[in-house]
């Protein structure tokens, strides 16, 4: 089972989804990093994963957004080999003032949503930090989709709170891997901002 005991780390537990998990998302962003489009079904396996780890250790909201993650991860999928002109492949490109605004607003909103959600109607121990990272990586995700350099960004914030907040909950291996994470993050935004196409800024 998924859920067993692959081995303990530091006195606690750490189950196979946790460790495949580990696996597939180190995997997955260094395939986004790197521009490649099997990215994006070793990462739907990899947010499968993850949905029971986060769902089993109380993390509902992240645990919620795995879903998400899927149902983006097949329209990034599409996006990547026919987003671009003439439903050529997307080239990378930059995020424009209107989208910068549309996504604070969402941001903002889907925090204090999810933040009030989490404190009223579950036993979430950390309502705020899930909420926060939550919305975080929603908007980095819908930037990777559409090939935004600066997502990296958004990713790089995520992962600054994720990794204290894994190791609070006990999963130290997903800390870890999340540490990784942020280190594949900023290869990931130094690739991306040299690629960009001054030609197809986002307008």
């Amino acid at each position: 089972m998924l859920t067993d005991t692959a081995f303990t780390l530091g006195g606690t537990p750490t189950s196979w989804a946790e460790l495949l998990g580990f696996v597939t998302g180190a995997l997955n962003v260094w395939l986004v990093a790197r521009q490649r489009i099997s990215n994006w079904p070793v990462g739907i396996l990899n947010v499968a994963l993850l949905m029971l780890v986060f769902w089993t250790s109380g993390l509902y909201a992240d645990a919620g957004l795995q879903v998400l993650y899927v149902i983006l991860g097949f329209y990034g999928w599409w996006a990547w080999l026919y987003g671009g002109q003439h439903r050529t492949r997307l080239q990378v490109t930059d995020t424009s003032r209107a989208e910068w605004v549309a996504l604070a607003a969402a941001g903002v909103a889907l925090t204090a949503a999810l933040w009030l959600f989490l404190d009223r109607a579950t036993d979430s121990t950390v309502p705020l930090p899930d909420a926060l990272t939550t919305a975080l990586s929603l908007l980095a995700t819908y930037g990777q989709t559409r090939k935004r350099w600066e997502s990296w960004w958004l990713w790089i914030t995520a992962d600054l709170i994720y990794i204290p907040l894994y190791a609070y909950k006990g999963l130290y291996l997903t800390a870890a891997l999340y540490l990784i994470f942020l280190t594949l993050c900023v290869f990931g935004l130094r690739q991306w901002r040299a690629a960009r196409t001054p030609a197809l800024v986002a307008a």
